[in-house]
């Protein structure tokens, strides 16, 4: 349970585990796996030179439905994404946030449905898409937020929406613009 919608999640700085959470999931390995960290201070954990849009966008947002690209670190497994950066979020969940305080503080996931099937809002709808691929489902209720995360790449000169969600662009560009 996040507080977006139900995620499924593995080590995120062990290679095997990342290729098993692309199998099972059956998703294109040129689509990066999100990083969910458990408390702000994990971010360290998982990217570098934090930009100052990002800064600002982490101060405002987390937690909260909001994942940022940013720099990676170099000693994340390469499975992680094909490039030089990685999604990062800090959910809103104390649930999902005590499991990835558990993990260390960090968690490779993603929404907890096969590629192109509707993301889970509750765990039976999770367990019915990855039935027999995952070691366990945590049942929490329905998902809080209903919608995945708003998808924001800090990597360049400015903000780029890569995918609207929940944090619209109006709250987004507030922060910009400041």
């Amino acid at each position: 349970p996040t507080d977006t919608v139900y995620g499924v999640g593995a080590s995120a700085f062990t290679e095997e585990a990342i290729r098993r959470l692309f199998f099972v999931k059956q998703r294109s390995v040129k689509k990066g796996i999100p990083i969910l960290i458990a408390d702000e201070r994990d971010l360290g954990k998982v990217a570098v030179d934090i930009p100052a849009i990002a800064e600002g966008l982490i101060a405002r947002f987390w937690p909260g439905p909001l994942t940022l690209i940013l720099p990676k670190r170099k000693d994340l497994p390469p499975s992680i994404s094909d490039t030089e950066s990685v999604a990062v979020r800090l959910p809103d969940h104390e649930v999902a946030r005590e499991i990835i305080r558990a993990a260390g503080g960090t968690l490779a996931t993603t929404s907890a449905n096969l590629s192109g099937h509707a993301a889970a809002q509750t765990a039976s709808e999770a367990l019915d898409d990855l039935a027999g691929a995952v070691a366990i489902v945590i049942d929490d209720g329905p998902s809080e937020g209903q919608v995945a995360s708003t998808v924001v790449d800090c990597t360049g000169e400015t903000m780029r929406i890569l995918r609207s969600g929940p944090v619209s662009m109006e709250d987004l560009q507030e922060v910009e613009s400041l």
